[in-house]
């Protein structure tokens, strides 16, 4: 999988500012930083889920286990 190094990103920059205008450009950086913070909330909560559930499934795994002992 290719990275993005200092260089592509200046370059994506550069772009940027100049497509957008240096006045529009601080804008989209907030939209943009929004956007990826409400996608992480996103990913965090659904891992949180995923843990719930792995813990939820041990938890009955050793009541099981429990109730075959007695």
């Amino acid at each position: 999988m290719p990275t993005i190094g200092w260089f592509e990103i200046l370059i994506i920059v550069a772009i940027a500012i100049i497509v957008l205008g240096p006045k529009d450009f601080p804008i989209m950086l907030k939209k943009v930083g929004s956007w990826i913070g409400s996608a992480k909330k996103y990913v965090n909560s659904l891992q949180n889920e995923v843990a719930n559930i792995d813990i939820e499934e041990e938890k009955i795994k050793e009541k099981k286990k429990d109730i075959k002992n007695d």
